[in-house]
């Protein structure tokens, strides 16, 4: 036998490429423990709340009762039973009319209202005066709805709502309008209140990726002789368009969440309803004040597969211009 055979027969094993991988899979989360302490309790959160219970949407194909508990495949299976009652109800017309026209109006409202918002603070040259705005702005995001509610019902009170007396002060109006119970305002003052609310927190992002445009480059416009309006155009929003591009591809996965604490707050006069009663509304009412559970479950995932297809499409259409999720 020849001395290389012998080498390479008494030569130490290399190790295993999935060894080596494991290895240097630990050693890796290892190095970065203090980021994956900070990364695992949101992923832990997320998969209990979010994911465990998701074989509950089998339910939407079953009589569910709520006495079997967890026990959800002794229920009979119906199929698409749910789905064609919800397609084929009274209301079906009206809730997706309030709908789209409620989310299409915060779209268009209360999309750009922040990238305006923050466009316009990025111009402030007074700090003082800018984080006074700032912190009015961000204030009524932690405010909680009921509190909101209660803000606009008392400042359209008929009694003594600010609005009535200034209107009535101007001679516009000769005695109080009830607006929370009239359906022709409501849609206005719904969407007026959501940007009111969160037009100052949204545009923190949209603040932040502004701060990251090179100021040489205003510099240069500047020497050319643009006008501030001309900067803003030309050199703020196509740096930002990606963050804007995102933010719209989650807009639109969102599309159908109308709303619920706001609509169930505002919307307490019967009144409304026609105009008021949207998807998430209207399974709150039918699943658990009627009890419901397996019509408001395929009223629940009719509105997420929507959702799933409108973000997808969003992405898509977000991907040939180079920014997109995936």
């Amino acid at each position: 036998m020849s001395q290389a055979t012998t080498k390479e027969r008494y030569a130490p094993m290399p190790p295993q490429q999935g060894m080596v991988s494991k290895k240097g899979f630990f050693r890796r989360l290892f190095k970065q423990l203090d980021i994956q302490l900070m990364v695992w309790p949101g992923v832990l959160l997320v998969f209990v709340f979010s994911y465990i219970p998701m074989y509950g949407v089998l339910t939407a194909f079953m009589d569910y009762d709520v006495f079997t508990g967890s026990r959800i495949f002794e229920n009979p299976w119906v199929g698409f039973k749910h789905f064609e009652a919800f397609f084929d109800a009274p209301a079906f017309d009206s809730i997706m009319r309030n709908t789209l026209v409620v989310s299409l109006l915060k779209f268009i409202i209360g999309f750009p209202a922040p990238i305006i918002l923050a466009l316009m603070l990025n111009e402030v040259r007074h700090m003082m005066f800018k984080r006074i705005v700032q912190t009015i702005t961000y204030l009524p995001h932690f405010m909680s709805w009921v509190i909101v509610g209660g803000l606009v019902m008392s400042l359209l009170s008929t009694e003594n709502g600010s609005v009535n007396i200034l209107l009535e002060n101007v001679g516009a109006i000769n005695e109080p309008i009830n607006f929370l119970s009239m359906k022709e305002y409501f849609w206005a003052i719904l969407v007026s209140t959501n940007v009111w609310k969160e037009i100052g927190f949204s545009s923190i992002v949209y603040l932040a990726a502004i701060a990251a445009v090179d100021p040489h480059m205003y510099e240069a416009a500047d020497i050319d002789g643009a006008s501030k309006f001309k900067q803003i155009y030309l050199i703020t929003i196509p740096t930002i368009m990606p963050v804007i591009t995102i933010f719209m591809i989650l807009a639109m996965g969102n599309f159908l969440n109308a709303g619920f604490e706001d609509i169930l707050i505002l919307a307490q006069n019967p009144a409304l309803r026609p105009v008021s009663d949207v998807i998430d509304t209207y399974v709150y009412r039918v699943g658990l004040q009627n009890a419901k559970y397996s019509y408001a479950v395929a009223v629940g995932l009719f509105k997420a597969v929507v959702s799933v297809g409108l973000l997808t499409i969003a992405n898509y259409l977000a991907r040939r211009s180079g920014t997109s999720l995936w």
